[in-house]
């Protein structure tokens, strides 16, 4: 039986230099040319699905964690921030002194300080993902995150999420408390660290967007797998028939996947999928 095939991008298909490995791009292509469709399944928005991405031949993806959904080069759905609250939320990030980026499909517009501020911050998520300081020095924000506007705009009506840096995570905390209505949660590095907080539509995850798609494409739940490796994805493995979790993935996710394979940076999609029987 053909599979739906729901993978998430950073530490699942891209490792921790912003590369995607020869083994999964070769267990993507494969996987495909045996009829499986394959989704990516992750919080980037669309400006930040570089082409090498699209080269392999995904099929379409969902992004924003769950707030934007494309199949075959169709939009299905996107649901955004009300301008109202992006607003308020750029207004109290700026009045905090808090620098940050905003997520649209158009771009990640960042705050004027974000590249001096961002620079150190972005170095050390990548030593968190196992880089070390020779390999990240001279990295610029450029390098690490892409689709990064300055000088734009920061009132929008276009955001999927809106990313700040943690001065500390009391920051988190406070977002939470002054955004109930708006979904919060933290990223970082391997093992869940906690370098960025993050702002998006309440009730939205990558299971529930799962769940609108294979209702549109009149697909039964019994046909999907989802790879992921962070707490953010449990929400997908744990609708998906089979759920499975990167080696390198945090302790939470590594507990409740059906199938744990090895790290993104060892062959590890390559070896879930011919473990699966998809290639």
């Amino acid at each position: 039986m053909k599979k739906i095939l729901f993978l998430d991008v950073d530490g699942t298909i891209v490792d921790y230099h912003n590369r995607i490995p020869g083994s999964a791009q070769k267990a993507i292509r494969a996987a495909r040319a045996q009829g499986h469709v394959v989704i990516a399944c992750t919080g980037r928005s669309r400006a930040e699905m570089q082409d090498e991405l699209w080269d392999m031949g995904l099929d379409g993806m969902i992004g924003g964690n769950g707030s934007y959904i494309e199949f075959q080069g169709q939009v299905l759905q996107h649901q955004v921030i009300s301008e109202e609250d992006a607003r308020q939320v750029v207004d109290w990030l700026q009045a905090r002194g808090l620098e940050f980026f905003l997520e649209s499909n158009q771009g990640l517009f960042a705050s004027p300080g974000f590249r001096e501020r961002g620079r150190k911050v972005l170095q050390s998520y990548l030593m968190t993902k196992g880089r070390t300081a020779d390999e990240v020095a001279g990295q610029e924000v450029e390098d690490i995150l892409h689709g990064l506007v300055f000088e734009a705009n920061l009132y929008r009506d276009d955001l999927n999420k809106i990313s700040f840096i943690l001065d500390s995570y009391q920051d988190h905390l406070d977002s939470q408390a002054a955004f109930p209505q708006l979904e919060a949660h933290t990223w970082g590095g391997r093992g869940e660290k906690a370098l960025f907080g993050d702002l998006g539509l309440k009730g939205v995850n990558k299971g529930q967007a799962m769940e609108f798609l294979l209702k549109r494409l009149g697909v039964d739940c019994s046909q999907t797998i989802a790879f992921g490796d962070a707490k953010i994805d449990i929400p997908m493995l744990d609708f998906a028939e089979v759920g499975v979790a990167m080696g390198n993935g945090g302790p939470e996710i590594l507990a409740m996947a059906d199938l744990v394979t090895t790290d993104v940076e060892a062959d590890g999609l390559y070896k879930a999928f011919q473990k699966l029987g998809l290639l």
